[in-house]
């Protein structure tokens, strides 16, 4: 059950986690990977609202759990908090309550920091991960509440990436129109991995806050270590918004979709 959280918070973020956040990564693409990767800045008719989206998390058909995307703004840094929370038999047998916070220069897309806390049923920790591009490093620190143990790890990275949290709101600032490519460094504390999105067509899509007209984007990495473990990708909104409607991950053991309930200004 630790994997179904980890898979409904990484399905909202859409992103590929490849250090110690890890449980899904994305399959290789047959397309090519196209423009060098670099973290671009949002497009000029690109605004970053303030809001709250809630989501209703389905698997196998059945009920998992709701997640939560909030993005707010916070001096020059916009600051994203998602959350997830098992529900039903998932809960009973296995309780969830996780909490992950993200902060990133909305002038130019940069990720400064992200903060994560979990409670897995026995496993309770909290994670801090910054990026420091002045000496080109993220820096992790993490500490398991329970028995006290900690870790410190420093890795070199890019001075500009993206995290698995805000990369959400990165790819939605970008152009997406159809057959369109864009290439990012991400970081999740690990080694940086180069990862694509590509707007694959458009669709109607239709949940509970409504039917949308909508973008459909696949994101992957072409990194031979995330090769054949899955898929991620996200409807946004076929508009200026770019509001994320859905979400998508499917794995070896099944698919897990994220659809949105209602938006909260």
């Amino acid at each position: 059950m630790r994997t179904l959280t980890r898979i409904l918070l990484l399905t909202l973020a859409a992103a590929l986690a490849t250090g110690p956040w890890s449980a899904i990564s994305a399959q290789q693409a047959t397309i090519s990977a196209g423009p060098h990767s670099a973290i671009e800045p949002a497009g000029d008719s690109f605004h970053f609202p303030s809001q709250t989206l809630h989501y209703d998390a389905e698997w196998r058909l059945w009920k998992a759990g709701t997640a939560t995307l909030r993005i707010e703004p916070s001096g020059e840094m916009e600051h994203v908090i998602a959350t997830a929370e098992a529900s039903g038999a998932v809960a009973v047998v296995y309780r969830v309550e996780d909490r992950i916070e993200s902060y990133f220069d909305h002038r130019t897309n940069c990720s400064g920091r992200i903060l994560k806390h979990s409670e897995e049923g026995f496993h309770k920790r909290e994670t801090t991960l910054v990026f420091d591009p002045a000496r080109g490093k993220s820096v992790l620190d993490e500490r398991n509440l329970r028995s006290g143990e900690t870790q410190h790890r420093e890795t070199d990275s890019p001075a500009c990436v993206t995290d698995v949290l805000s990369g959400i709101f990165y790819v939605g600032s970008q152009r997406l129109e159809p057959g369109s490519v864009h290439v990012f460094p991400l970081n999740d504390g690990g080694k940086t991995v180069d990862v694509t999105s590509f707007v694959e067509g458009r669709e109607e899509v239709k949940t509970d806050a409504g039917t949308f007209r909508t973008v459909r984007v696949a994101v992957y990495s072409n990194a031979a270590a995330l090769k054949g473990r899955g898929k991620v990708w996200i409807w946004y909104t076929d508009d200026a918004a770019h509001l994320p409607v859905q979400m998508r991950s499917r794995l070896f053991w099944g698919t897990m979709t994220l659809r949105l309930t209602r938006v909260e200004k």
